[in-house]
């Protein structure tokens, strides 16, 4: 893509991303300031993620063996109740150096194409996740996906756009932390990034645009980061 280009679609994204922005500010408000514009309500529990290694992502993380002690975050966009459907967020920080990274999952298709929709959800048992936007990495864009696999179980995967699933590894909550209920931890993929999954200047840039939002919206001075597109 030429800088014109590169320019031109980052222009682009920015105003979709003021649009957004003034969409979940106006959403917060409604909330009267006390929940998060997308994602208010969620369960937090620990988990295990074993990743089984010998992927040929480029991506060392996505690419090696490891078992991690991980967080996990299920939610649903509109807070709406069961049994009605909602768009759900599957958000999960894992270690990486001295720190950890945010990644952020939502309900969506698995094929070709549908893995780019949203789509609607009752269960997460029930659902495939992907992260929406791609990543870039050394052998190119590439998109992550978490499948069901029983209550409170996902299959991690990863995938070139509209290439094949390649399960790289078992996500699992811990069994007895699967009811834990309100949780104020936020997930922030923009700052808590896991090495060589860059995000693309677009993606990153709707995402500060919706996050800043809805910190405003709760009229909120610090940091602190909330769940936007991804979940």
């Amino acid at each position: 893509m030429s800088d014109r280009s590169t320019r031109a679609a980052l222009a682009l994204t920015g105003a979709a991303g003021r649009v957004l922005a003034g969409v979940f500010f106006l959403v917060g408000k409604a909330r009267r300031a006390r929940h998060k514009a997308l994602h208010p309500r969620g369960r937090t529990a620990p988990g295990m993620l074993r990743r089984h290694g010998g992927s040929r992502s480029g991506v060392a993380w996505l690419d090696g063996a490891g078992t991690d002690r991980v967080l996990v975050r299920l939610s649903r966009s509109a807070g709406l109740p069961h049994p009605l459907p909602d768009i759900l967020g599957l958000a999960v920080r894992v270690p990486v150096g001295d720190g950890h990274g945010d990644l952020l999952f939502a309900s969506t298709g698995r094929g070709r194409l549908s893995r780019f929709l949203l789509r609607p959800a009752r269960r997460h048992e029930r659902a495939a996740h992907t992260t929406l936007f791609p990543f870039r990495t050394p052998v190119g864009a590439v998109l992550l996906a978490a499948f069901p696999a029983g209550v409170g179980h996902f299959a991690l995967a990863w995938s070139r756009l509209t290439g094949d699933w390649n399960v790289i590894g078992e996500l699992s909550m811990d069994s007895a932390d699967r009811s834990v209920g309100e949780s104020p931890v936020s997930f922030d993929p923009v700052v808590n990034t896991v090495p060589g999954l860059d995000s693309y200047g677009w993606a990153e840039q709707l995402r500060q645009f919706s996050y800043a939002a809805a910190r405003r919206s709760r009229g909120r001075a610090d940091a602190d980061a909330d769940e936007g597109l991804g979940r």
